[in-house]
């Protein structure tokens, strides 16, 4: 908390500062109740972050010093409890502390990682720290603070870490125990993490084909062995190596596609839940819905190839014979 005093204070090149702690917990209103993320800040959060409130008004700073129990809620909390009814002036409670309705925040949309950035309450940081997080907790999570001009930002970000690293003595050629980042820089970041993981999720999804197609292949060996002898009867009675074939392959290919949208309604299923759990916003595209079924064939057919070729070159005199 000194630090952002001192940010604030001693940096001409700094024009608002808040400390800022969060964490998640319980809302609930009436018979309803939601698992969401908060955040303890100041009343210059909102100019910051440019966001403003669609009903109601922020806190104010007096809110801050007084540590009162008002909240703002974000457009997905106040739709899961309130729906469409003016919550401005009930009283909630979170984590069973009461708290007041004072404002609804305007609907921001997912963040550039995908969390839902509605899914989420406002109050002031002293009241947080007090009714939250207890008062044996008394840290900052972070200090955000926004520049007097965008071309002062790298200047202020040097001044910040200056002024850190002589608040925290820190001696020079030691390494600072703490980061100054901008938004840029974190999006970048995130994007990069984004990037890294969809790789990582593509190399485990082509891991789970091939050993897939693996299975089916081998499932089609083992039916082919144990029905040699009706393959015999059909070629036996007329039945062309080509229309054999088919059948093999039609049924590796119903087997994969069955697999496949198995796959699909557990993956959709896992992803909502996860999604609600972390309070994300999972979307699932409908290129996804079109590639899974479309792909679950493609592996069929290439992996039941082989099953199936060789149900159609056996000898039909060899096949009745066999046991």
């Amino acid at each position: 908390v000194a630090d952002a005093e001192a940010i604030a204070r001693d940096m001409p090149l700094i024009k608002r500062v808040t400390p800022n702690v969060d964490g998640r917990a319980q809302i609930v209103f009436g018979n309803k109740n939601w698992m969401t993320h908060w955040r303890g800040i100041n009343a210059e959060y909102f100019d910051i972050r440019h966001w403003d409130a669609a009903l109601g008004s922020p806190f104010l700073e007096e809110d801050v010093r007084r540590v009162r129990s008002v909240v703002l809620l974000g457009q997905t909390v106040r739709e899961q409890l309130f729906g469409t009814a003016d919550p401005i002036g009930q009283v909630v409670r979170v984590n069973a502390q009461l708290f007041q309705v004072v404002g609804v925040l305007a609907r921001k949309g997912p963040s550039a990682f995908g969390q839902d950035q509605d899914d989420t309450l406002l109050l002031p940081w002293t009241t947080a720290q007090q009714k939250l997080r207890g008062r044996n907790q008394a840290w900052l999570d972070d200090i955000l603070c926004s520049a007097v001009a965008p071309e002062a930002v790298k200047p202020a970000i040097d001044e910040i870490t200056s002024l850190l690293r002589q608040r925290h003595r820190i001696k020079p050629g030691e390494e600072d125990d703490f980061n100054v980042r901008r938004p840029d820089e974190i999006i970048k970041a995130q994007i990069e993490t984004s990037h890294t993981l969809a790789a990582l999720l593509v190399s485990i999804a082509g891991i789970s084909l091939l050993v897939g197609g693996i299975g089916i292949m081998n499932v089609m060996l083992v039916s082919v062995a144990e029905r040699t002898r009706e393959i015999g009867i059909r070629l036996a009675l007329g039945a062309t190596q080509g229309a054999v074939q088919m059948q093999f392959l039609g049924e590796a290919v119903m087997l994969s596609v069955c697999g496949g949208l198995l796959g699909m309604a557990l993956g959709a299923a896992g992803s909502i839940m996860l999604g609600r759990t972390l309070g994300w916003s999972m979307n699932i595209p409908p290129e996804a819905m079109v590639a899974a079924p479309v792909f679950s064939v493609l592996v069929g057919i290439f992996f039941g190839f082989y099953p199936a070729r060789t149900a159609a070159r056996l000898d039909p005199i060899e096949a009745l014979r066999h046991e």
